[in-house]
C-alpha cells in the first residue's frame, strides 16, 4: 500500500469542489470553529482515525462561537481534500440544532448521535468516519466546515428525503442563505 501512496503522491482533490466553495454555501466567515483535540492545521490524534487503521472512529470535540440570530439549522461538513480522486471525500455530514453550542467527542456517531444532531449520509456511510488515508500518500487535510443556515434543509433535488440524499446531490441543492460560516482543518498521515 505504501507504493500506491507514493505513486499517487501528486494526485489530490484540492479545495475547488469543497462545500466551502459551493455557490449556495457562500457567506460571512465569522464563526470560529475549534476543537480540544487539535488546533487548526495540527495533527489529529489517532483515536479520531478510522478503525481499520487502529483508530477509534471517534468524532472530535467541536465548539463554535454563537451563530447569528435567525439561524434555523447548522450544517457540518467534514471533507478530506487530499484524497487522490477528482473531488474531496465527505467523511461526515450532519445537521445540528442551532441551540447546540458544542459537540463532545463521539457526538457524530451514526447509531447514537448526540441530542440535536442528525447524522446524514457521507461518501463512506452515515455519521462520522475517521481519517484513513492511503499509507505513504503524505499528509491529508480534513476540513471541518460549519454553516449557519437561515432555513432548515428538508430535501434534496427530486424531493429525496435529506436522510437518504447523497452528499454530492444534497450540498449543491442547499439554497437557504448562509448567515455565517467557519472552518477548522486537522491533518492525518499514515
Amino acid at each position: 500500500m505504501t507504493l500506491l501512496g507514493r505513486l499517487l503522491k501528486n494526485r489530490r482533490a484540492g479545495e475547488t469542489h469543497t462545500a466551502w466553495n459551493l455557490p449556495g454555501l457562500q457567506g460571512p466567515e465569522l464563526l470560529t470553529l475549534t476543537s480540544r483535540s487539535f488546533g487548526d492545521g495540527d495533527a489529529m490524534p489517532r483515536e479520531h482515525g478510522a478503525k481499520p487503521i487502529g483508530g477509534g472512529d471517534l468524532s472530535p470535540h467541536l465548539a463554535w462561537t454563537p451563530p447569528p440570530p435567525g439561524t434555523a439549522q447548522l450544517l457540518l461538513v467534514v471533507e478530506d481534500i487530499d484524497v487522490p480522486v477528482g473531488k474531496p471525500a465527505v467523511h461526515c455530514l450532519a445537521l445540528i440544532d442551532p441551540a447546540v453550542e458544542h459537540l463532545d467527542a463521539g457526538a457524530l456517531d451514526a447509531r447514537k448521535p448526540s441530542a440535536g444532531v442528525r447524522a446524514l449520509r457521507s461518501t463512506i456511510g452515515r455519521g462520522y468516519h475517521g481519517p484513513a488515508p492511503i499509507k505513504g500518500h503524505g499528509p491529508h487535510r480534513y476540513v471541518f466546515q460549519l454553516f449557519a443556515l437561515s432555513a432548515a434543509v428538508d430535501s434534496a433535488p427530486g424531493t429525496t428525503p435529506v436522510d437518504r440524499a447523497r452528499p454530492r446531490a444534497l450540498l449543491p441543492a442547499i439554497t437557504a442563505p448562509v448567515l455565517d460560516r467557519g472552518r477548522l482543518t486537522g491533518v492525518f498521515e499514515r
